[in-house]
C-alpha cells in the first residue's frame, strides 16, 4: 500500500482537532504531501433561495479568506517541522466537495472527524464524515470524539 497523499478534511470544530493528529502521523510516517481542505457551506445551493448575487459573492470572498487564513493558522503547532502541506478552500456541499477533491487529485487517503451527533440533530443535519465515506473514491480514516469529552 502507497500513501503519497492525504486530505485532511475540516470544519474548525473539537472532532477535526481531536482527528488532525492522525493525518499528521500517517503524513509523517509515509512521507505523504498533506492537503489541509475547509469546505464553505453553498447556502445558496442547498436552499435554493434566491440572494442578489452581489451580496453573496462579498460575504463568500471574506469568508473564504477568513478560512484560508485559519486553515494557516490553526494547526502550526500540530504541525511541527512538516511542511509538505497545501490549503484549500472549497465552496459547496461538504461530502460532494470533498470527495469531488479526493477524485480530481488522486487522494490515497481522507481523514476526518466525526461530531456524534444523535437524534433530531442528525436527521436534520447528517453526517458529513458518514457522507464522504459513503462517496469518497478512496480509503477514509474517520476518527471518534473520546467518550470522556
Amino acid at each position: 500500500m502507497e500513501i503519497k497523499k492525504i486530505l485532511f478534511a475540516t470544519d474548525f470544530s473539537e472532532g477535526s482537532s481531536n482527528s488532525l493528529p492522525y493525518a499528521v502521523s500517517i503524513a509523517k510516517q509515509y512521507g505523504a504531501k498533506l492537503y489541509f481542505v475547509h469546505v464553505i457551506y453553498d447556502v445558496v445551493k442547498a436552499s435554493g433561495w434566491y440572494v442578489p448575487h452581489v451580496s453573496m459573492d462579498e460575504l463568500y470572498r471574506n469568508m473564504e479568506h477568513d478560512a484560508k487564513t485559519q486553515l494557516e493558522k490553526s494547526f502550526i503547532e500540530e504541525m511541527g517541522e512538516y511542511k509538505d502541506v497545501e490549503y484549500i478552500v472549497l465552496k459547496g456541499t461538504p461530502y460532494e466537495e470533498i470527495s469531488r477533491f479526493a477524485e480530481e487529485n488522486k487522494i490515497d487517503l481522507i481523514v476526518i472527524g466525526t461530531h456524534g451527533r444523535k437524534g433530531l440533530d442528525r436527521m436534520l443535519f447528517g453526517s458529513t464524515a458518514g457522507q464522504v465515506v459513503r462517496y469518497a473514491p478512496c480509503p477514509v480514516l474517520t476518527v471518534r470524539l473520546p467518550k470522556h469529552i
